[in-house]
């Protein structure tokens, strides 16, 4: 309710480039809160504490982008240091009357701890990704650590306040698996701002003379598919003889360098732009200049039940998407998409991002379709408003 005061800390993406966290910050504000939070740093954000739109940015480094066991437990030892400090400081010197952990990982819980317990603060778990699940995908063979992230994600949401879910199929978890009461659920989906994300004029610099244009929008991490889409390329400019196709690559994250080897070794550097991390007009200037998106996320337990921010973006923007046949993806993207099975396969992918590029009224048609499903189900507006709600509901 208005004159409370929430820090929001979030260890996957600096903020602002987050933009589910951005738009509940601004939402918050805009509703009379005031917001703090806790990022780690970024490419292109490498700034202390600063002050945008009324938010109060406090960004940590961090040692390493994980790689292994090892780099994981030094990671999130690092983050969790540099988030009690920072809260600590923050609650010393401005004061919250809640805490909002999102994850991954699901360990911001032991930062909120002592304000619950010492001083009655809410703790508010935003329930962005199944993070046993990505463990699991990543270390498959390591069973206990697999239980203890088991139980750190029931630690998470059996001590909020309030549980704030992406999908239907992480309300299932926080309701099934970690025996959450469904009222003390609330479904917020990573929704795009229709009012905002409108297309605009191509730039003709992004799409530097080429015919065809595929966009990748997000992280840049081993699950996210980067590889299998530098793969997908290769073998449709190489092997196919394709001249006539671009890619832009939008984000940035721990396989960054390695993706822009493996598209030099792949002899395709030419035909792909790194753009790094961009926001506002950039970004919307950067999806106008092309003709499909990408999403290459591998199909696996993970990514089955998420919600990709990048599909729901592309539809924003009239843009048709090619993915592989995830369960949350296809879902959210219905007939805006074209599914690419659940072979993981860069040819089958291949395929189907030529198949669309070469029929341009099925891609007229289908960028029409996503945008208007996103207006109905998926417009940041309505969400804004379970989301505020949701939070009112805190302190009634």
């Amino acid at each position: 309710m208005p004159g409370r005061r929430v820090l929001i800390v979030v260890e996957n993406l600096p903020v602002p480039p987050d933009r589910r966290v951005w738009q509940e910050c601004l939402a918050l504000v805009a509703a009379g809160y005031g917001v703090s939070v806790i990022c780690p740093k970024g490419r292109g954000y490498e700034k202390s504490f600063e002050t945008i739109d009324g938010v109060e940015i406090h960004r940590h480094g961090l040692p390493l982008d994980a790689s292994g066991i090892l780099g994981f437990v030094l990671e999130y030892a690092a983050a969790l240091f540099w988030q009690t400090v920072l809260a600590w400081w923050i609650f010393l010197t401005r004061g919250f009357d809640a805490i909002q952990a999102c994850n991954p990982p699901d360990s911001i819980w032991i930062v909120a701890w002592p304000f619950r317990v010492l001083f009655g603060r809410k703790f508010v778990f935003d329930h962005h990704d199944p993070f046993a699940e990505l463990f699991a995908f990543k270390f498959p063979h390591r069973t206990l650590l697999h239980r203890l992230t088991l139980m750190f994600e029931r630690r998470s949401i059996r001590d909020a306040d309030l549980v704030i879910t992406t999908s239907e199929a992480l309300r299932h978890i926080a309701v099934d698996r970690a025996g959450k009461p469904a009222a003390c659920v609330h479904l917020v989906r990573s929704c795009p701002d229709t009012q905002a994300m409108t297309r605009r004029a191509a730039d003709p610099a992004l799409r530097d003379g080429a015919a065809k244009v595929v966009v990748y929008i997000g992280i840049m991490g081993a699950q996210d598919g980067v590889e299998i889409l530098l793969r997908a390329a290769a073998d449709a400019i190489k092997r196919r003889g394709r001249s006539d196709l671009r890619f832009l690559l939008v984000g940035d994250g721990p396989e960054y360098a390695h993706l822009r080897a493996l598209a030099a070794e792949l002899g395709i550097a030419d035909r792909v732009n790194f753009t790094g991390f961009l926001r506002g007009e950039a970004l919307l200037t950067a999806m106008s200049s092309a003709d499909i998106g990408a999403c290459p996320d591998p199909w696996n337990n993970f990514n089955d039940k998420l919600t990709m921010n990048k599909v729901l973006e592309y539809m924003a923007m009239d843009l048709p998407c090619v993915m592989f046949d995830l369960t949350e993806g296809r879902a959210i993207a219905g007939e805006a998409a074209v599914y690419a099975g659940r072979t993981n396969d860069p040819a089958v992918f291949a395929d189907a991002m030529l198949a669309l590029l070469d029929d341009p009224e099925r891609c007229r048609r289908m960028g029409s379709a996503g945008r208007a499903r996103v207006k109905a189900l998926f417009d940041w507006k309505d969400h804004r408003r379970v989301y505020l709600d949701a939070y009112a509901s805190l302190w009634r």
